[in-house]
C-alpha cells in the first residue's frame, strides 16, 4: 500500500463538494490515521428557508411562549423541532 493520496479537487461552490464527497471514499484522499479533532466554534450551519402553514392561534400562542423566555418565537420553533428530532 502506498502513502500516496490522490489530490483534492479544488470546488466552486458548497454544492459541488457536497456532490463530490457524497460519492468519493474519502479514505483515497485523507489520511484518517493522523486526523485529530478539531472545533469549528464560528462554523455556521446551512440554513435553507421552509413555509409551513400554521393556524392564526397557534402563531400567537407561539409568540407568546416565545415573549415569556425571552427568544424570537421561529428560535423557539427550531429549539423544539431539534429538541423532537433528537428524541425519536
Amino acid at each position: 500500500m502506498t502513502d500516496m493520496k490522490k489530490k483534492i479537487p479544488e470546488f466552486k461552490s458548497e454544492a459541488e463538494a457536497f456532490e463530490f464527497w457524497s460519492k468519493a471514499d474519502s479514505t483515497q484522499y485523507i489520511d484518517w490515521s493522523k486526523a485529530k479533532p478539531a472545533k469549528f466554534p464560528k462554523l455556521k450551519p446551512t440554513l435553507r428557508t421552509v413555509s409551513v402553514r400554521l393556524p392564526v392561534a397557534m402563531i400567537e400562542d407561539l409568540k407568546v411562549m416565545a415573549n415569556q423566555r425571552d427568544v424570537p418565537y421561529q428560535s423557539l420553533i427550531k429549539y423544539w423541532l431539534d429538541e423532537k428530532l433528537k428524541a425519536e
